[in-house]
């Protein structure tokens, strides 16, 4: 792996990027996406793909679609070797920026596996709440999920604008 002091460039994941980002995904997860569902995020013309590369070697890939008005973050994906080194934190910071979000306008959701504290902290400085839990949701293990969302009112500390969650 390439030393941490050599810029992170964070572009536009592409489908000539799809060998590194299937070799990416079975080295990070148990249940690793299939190319075909790359594929079919990178054929969405209103999603958010982004790759983050260290040195032209791909170390991360984020997919994003969008629903209606709200953002879908469904893949965040860091190799272990460059972990804990701000990748996930500059794949996170693109997208907000290019989904408006940096103005705290967008609605944001994601998924995150209650025992992964990592996530979840990133997810939270980057203004995101858990607002409930998605039962048995991980096929590798039964483990639920957490539902995390990042708008207007979470980064006040309140969720009076995600739907379907009392305030």
């Amino acid at each position: 792996m390439a030393a941490t002091s050599t810029p992170l460039k964070i572009r536009r994941l592409t489908y000539a990027d799809l060998p590194q980002v299937i070799a990416l995904e079975r080295r990070a997860f148990p249940t690793p996406w299939s190319l075909a569902m790359f594929v079919l995020e990178l054929s969405k013309t209103s999603g958010v793909c982004l790759a983050a590369l260290r040195d032209g070697e791909l170390v991360g890939h984020l997919i994003c679609s969008r629903y209606d008005t709200v953002w879908h973050v469904m893949n965040v994906a860091v190799d272990p070797a460059a972990r804990r080194r701000g990748v996930a934190s500059a794949l996170l910071g693109e997208l907000i920026e290019r989904v408006g979000g940096n103005g705290g306008g967008a609605q944001i959701t994601l998924e995150v596996r209650p025992s992964n504290d990592g996530a979840i902290a990133l997810y939270e400085r980057f203004g995101f709440l858990s607002a409930g839990r998605r039962r048995r949701y991980y096929q590798d293990n039964g483990e639920d999920a957490l539902v995390m969302w990042r708008t207007p009112s979470t980064l006040e500390g309140r969720m009076d604008d995600i739907p379907n969650v009392a305030s």
